[in-house]
């Protein structure tokens, strides 16, 4: 947004720029085109005078070296012309031309050169102006000139040069204007930004702390903050509802499975046993299911940051600290193609937890003689995929989506020791650690977890 905010301010400015710098190329051409006509006609004007009192030919031979010395100097062209259009004296070059017949039409009915074409760079060379002879209504004839335009051009040329190379540089300071205007819009902006995705990873202490930008965006940071605190506050006191609770209801719960032990020595052969074995079940059942609350409601709360950690490592400590209890299910555990040296970002302890909780379920649902692999690679955009894949009998498309609930199971698997919370768990450990947890369908059959984490790069220490 910032990228685009600073094009839209800079074309902006640029049609500003492009807008002024026209019109004022435009007016400083017509103010020196206006400046050599003023020049120029007041020459026409001393030459009619002069043409009006000619009486004796010494004076048409005064007028004569007159204009001759003026088209010397000015490389000009003049001629003087009675009232029937005949050149009474002339020096320089003739100018037969449409501008030459109109302007001495005018002249001849006693009107001067009032306007002439705009001199720009590249033309007109020459200019065409006339100046009636005589006084008042007794027009006796006219005086026509045509001036060259060469030191009004360069004028015009060297200011236009000056005016393109003024407004690049002005776009350029109104560029650096325009990108500090951005910055202080859009700091702002940012900083919410980062708090929004900071509180969405579940870093609940996550505030908006920048000061600057308009009044509006400030006012909405401390709205954004307000929020947030609100929100955090009634998460934590639900968390901690949840943690105190599974807390206080343990020790009861452990003196009841104690007293039930207890008892059962004092038993008679029957059905009273069944019943207090049941009972005894869903007592520790019950311990279980605390306990697995209070696992989640610590991973909830935990403010723990991230760090880099040996992913490779990790992997296969946990397959080896597995592979006894596989071996009792009469299971097989493979690590294989885990590359050494693959790093990640996590949460301490992430994919050790991970593994824990997925190697868990693969024990208790794959069936005995099946195998397990887990293995391990870097994929593109910057993350690292562990991936664990079973032969069992696998889980129905429509409850994939289902695996990382709290507390939900399978019709079929209600009777299988477990809470229904190790996978959500691990997902909230993956989402706190800024990747995700996803399963789907193995091929030909199974079930197939891929843990997603961001890459740290490896750097041999």
């Amino acid at each position: 947004m910032r990228r685009r905010l600073l094009a839209v301010l800079m074309v902006l400015m640029g049609a500003a720029a492009l807008l002024l710098s026209v019109p004022l190329a435009e007016s400083y051409a017509a103010g020196r085109t206006e400046h050599l006509l003023l020049r120029r006609r007041a020459d026409a004007v001393r030459f009619a005078d002069l043409a009006d009192r000619v009486r004796s030919p010494a004076d048409r031979t005064e007028l004569s070296t007159e204009i001759r010395r003026y088209a010397g100097l000015y490389s000009a062209s003049v001629a003087v012309s009675d009232t029937s259009g005949r050149t009474v004296a002339r020096a320089g070059a003739p100018v037969p031309s449409a501008a030459a017949r109109e302007a001495l039409g005018r002249a001849l009915t006693g009107r001067s050169t009032e306007r002439l074409p705009t001199v720009r760079p590249w033309g007109p060379h020459r200019l065409v102006l006339a100046e009636p002879v005589g006084r008042d209504e007794r027009v006796s004839g006219a005086v026509l000139m045509a001036v060259p335009t060469g030191a009004a051009r360069r004028d015009v040329t060297v200011r236009w040069l000056l005016i393109a190379c003024g407004a690049p540089a002005v776009l350029a300071a109104a560029g650096l204007v325009a990108a500090g205007i951005t910055r202080w819009l859009m700091r702002p902006v940012q900083d919410l930004d980062r708090a929004v995705a900071r509180l969405a990873s579940g870093r609940l202490e996550a505030r908006a702390v920048s000061d600057t930008g308009p009044p509006e965006l400030r006012s909405l940071r401390e709205q954004f903050n307000v929020m947030a605190e609100a929100v955090a506050d009634s998460i934590g006191r639900q968390r901690a509802f949840v943690a105190d609770a599974s807390h206080q209801l343990r020790n009861p719960l452990a003196t009841l499975v104690l007293q039930l032990e207890n008892v059962e020595p004092h038993l008679a052969p029957g059905p009273g046993r069944e019943e207090h074995a049941r009972a005894l079940d869903e007592a520790e059942r019950l311990a279980e299911l605390l306990d697995g609350l209070l696992a989640l409601a610590r991973v909830e709360s935990g403010s723990a940051e991230r760090a880099e950690q040996d992913l490779s490592g990790a992997v296969a400590a946990r397959a080896a600290a597995w592979e006894p209890v596989f071996d009792a299910s009469e299971l097989t555990l493979t690590a294989a193609g885990v590359p050494p040296g693959l790093r990640v970002r996590a949460v301490p302890d992430a994919v050790g937890r991970v593994l824990d909780a997925v190697l868990d379920n693969a024990v208790k649902f794959v069936p005995a003689g099946g195998r397990v692999t887990v293995s391990a690679t870097a994929v593109e955009g910057g993350q690292v995929m562990v991936r664990v894949a079973d032969d069992g009998p696998g889980v129905p498309d429509d409850q994939l989506p289902l695996l990382t609930r709290r507390f939900v199971r399978a019709p079929e698997h209600q009777n299988v020791p477990g809470t229904g919370l190790g996978l959500a768990i691990a997902d909230e450990i993956a989402r706190l650690s800024g990747g995700r947890l996803a399963a789907r369908a193995g091929t030909p059959r199974g079930l197939v977890v891929e843990l997603w984490l961001p890459a740290q790069p490896y750097t041999d220490r």
